[in-house]
Order: C-alpha cells, then sequence, then structure tokens
C-alpha cells in the first residue's frame, strides 16, 4: 500500500539542498514549534527517513515543512527535517524554504520583503529581496547565540589532542581552529572531515553537556565546524561543517556562521556592528552580521543575521510505498 504521497520543491542554498515538503505532510500536535518538533519526531519521523535518507534522498538531503504560525505575529511556521534529524533551526534551510515559498506562492507575508517566522528554536525574523518572480537575497535575524565551551581539550584517535570551542547558533557545533594537530582546512581534505569528525562529536558529548538554558529538548554538540584561511576575496574565514553521519554542508552554514561569530565576540575578533564574511567548502559565502548583544540564560550572547542565496532546481512528487523493501530509506556507511 502506499503509506504517502509528498509533493516537493527542490531547491539549494549556496549549493546545500533543500526540499521543501509542501503536500502530503501531517498535522501537529503542540502549541509551539518547539512541542510539534517533538510530536513530529514520536509520530511522523518515517517521512523525514523516506524523503531524506537514500533512494529518495542522500547524506546531505536537508529539507523543511511550512506550517501555519503558531504565534499571532509571526507569518508561517517552518519544521526542519534532514539526515541527521529535525533540527532547532536551519540556517540555509530557512534560506531555501523562504526563497522556493515565496516564488511558488505558498506564503504571502503580511509586509511585504519581511517575514516573522516561528521555528523549534524560537522565533526568527527575515528580509528579502525580490526581483520579478525571483527572490534574490534572503537575510535571516536568528536567534541569540552564544560561546557555550571554552578551550575544551578532547582526544581524538588518529589526531591526537584538540582544544576546541563549543558554540551556539540554532544547533551546538564543536569548532575546530587551526592547531598543532590539525593544519587547517587549506590541507585538510573532504575525506578526513568525514572520517575524523565523528570522533570529535563522540569525544565532545563525553567531556561536556550541551543543554539550552531555556529549551531543554535543544541538547548536545551535534555540528563540527573545521576552519581555515579564506580563499575569496573579501571572505574572513572558510569552514567545513560536518552533521549527520556522512555529510558536509556545501553552504557556508547560517547556524554555524552564527556560532562562529558568538564564538569570535567572546573572544574580542568581532563587535557589535561588524559584518563577517563566511565561506564554504565550496567557496559560496553567507554574509553575517552581529546585530546586538543579549544573554542567553547566563551567558553573554548576540543577535546575529545571515544573508544567501538560493535557487529552486524543480518540483518532485515522491510515493513512499510499505511495500517498498527501503520505503523508509537507509544509508551506506
Amino acid at each position: 500500500m502506499r503509506e504517502g504521497t509528498f509533493f516537493c520543491i527542490d531547491a539549494h542554498t549556496c549549493g546545500n539542498p533543500v526540499r521543501l515538503v509542501a503536500g502530503g505532510y501531517p498535522a501537529l500536535q503542540g502549541s509551539t514549534m518547539s512541542e510539534k518538533r517533538q510530536d513530529f519526531l514520536s509520530h511522523h519521523d518515517w517521512i523525514r527517513q523516506a524523503l531524506m535518507f537514500e533512494p529518495r534522498g542522500h547524506s546531505m538531503m536537508s529539507g523543511s515543512i511550512l506550517y501555519p504560525p503558531c504565534s499571532a505575529q509571526a507569518d508561517a511556521s517552518i519544521l526542519f527535517i534532514e539526515t541527521s534529524g529535525c533540527l532547532p533551526m536551519c540556517g540555509h534551510g530557512t534560506i531555501g524554504t523562504v526563497t522556493s515559498a515565496i516564488e511558488h506562492g505558498l506564503l504571502r507575508p503580511k509586509t511585504p520583503g519581511k517575514l516573522i517566522l516561528d521555528v523549534p528554536a524560537g522565533q526568527i525574523r527575515i528580509d528579502y529581496e525580490q526581483n520579478g518572480d525571483k527572490v534574490e537575497k534572503v537575510r535571516i535575524y536568528n536567534v541569540a547565540s552564544y560561546l557555550a565551551h571554552r578551550d575544551v581539550t578532547i582526544e581524538v584517535e588518529g589526531l591526537g589532542q584538540l582544544t576546541v570551542d563549543v558554540s551556539y547558533g540554532g544547533n551546538y557545533y564543536t569548532i575546530v581552529d587551526p592547531q598543532a594537530n590539525f593544519p587547517g582546512l587549506e590541507s585538510f581534505g573532504a575525506d578526513q572531515v568525514l572520517h575524523y569528525s565523528p570522533k570529535v562529536r563522540e569525544a565532545i558529548n563525553r567531556v561536556v553537556d550541551c543543554v539550552h538554558p531555556l529549551d531543554s529538548t535543544v541538547r548536545g554538540a551535534s555540528h563540527v565546524m573545521w576552519t581555515g584561511q579564506p580563499t575569496r576575496p573579501g571572505a574572513h574565514a572558510r569552514n567545513a561543517v560536518f552533521y549527520g553521519d556522512r555529510a558536509i554542508d556545501r553552504s557556508p552554514c547560517g547556524t554555524g556562521t552564527s556560532a562562529r561569530m558568538a564564538q569570535w565576540v567572546a573572544r574580542g575578533r568581532l563587535a557589535v556592528g561588524e559584518e563577517f564574511v563566511h565561506e564554504s567548502i565550496i567557496g559560496s559565502l553567507f554574509v553575517g552580521r552581529v546585530e546586538s548583544e543579549t544573554r542567553v540564560g547566563d551567558h553573554p550572547a548576540i543577535m546575529p543575521s545571515i544573508q544567501g542565496w538560493a535557487r529552486v532546481t524543480g518540483h518532485n512528487t515522491i510515493w513512499v510505498d510499505s511495500e517498498d523493501p527501503y520505503a523508509y530509506g537507509f544509508e551506506v556507511k
């Protein structure tokens, strides 16, 4: 029997995929997107697995579902789905979702050029620029971001000792800056990122606890960011973000850029009002900015923004047939 039929709009944000599920998705229980995220994970996670993993997706696949707003002032809500789970926040996913939804008339803002969106991590604001029927740029005013753990020493098999920071930008990132046992991305290829990142993630989660002070369902250092010198003119830093089991973000990573700016502000390398141009592993760019200072619980924090672009690549009607032995996806490890 056919388990479900899903109409999807496929796009990419600066190189990383965004599959907007625009039809066939379930209603969710809860009054906030954090509560709805938990309901989806408990009762409907097979949809994420079927649409994100092979044979309908791949290791880097990332997606979203657009829902009605949870709060009176918002225009809509977004649930993020990808191979690593249902993220509290996804920057590249938001840029791709907004672009696809505006261009296809699925999202009609109360104020043209501006949006307020409810996401599991809280509420975000959007500015977007449109030229005819195309969305050219999207700027996200993201959730409060902060440096959670500073100068944490871990032992990583094959690399040795590393000193890392853990920073939050909507997800928790273990940030590995160049040091004795990591020369930087200039001499660290994609195969090494894929090999060592799970070891770094396992090591850091043994040593420190990462639990958001305002939402205990947001926990664990899920992403690993390897950094290096930029190669593009005007960029301040380059990064490769690992997520899931075998994925490297092709975009500069929106929540990762937020986490990186929070780290730099905490270390005195960036100030309120300054821009931070972040380069991805493929050379695409996000333009970040520190909008203001704030607090997250007892932690000094920043309010970051990130600007990027997305392009729609096609429409996709996906069937999930329960008689298919691979109906709910797989990943080759």
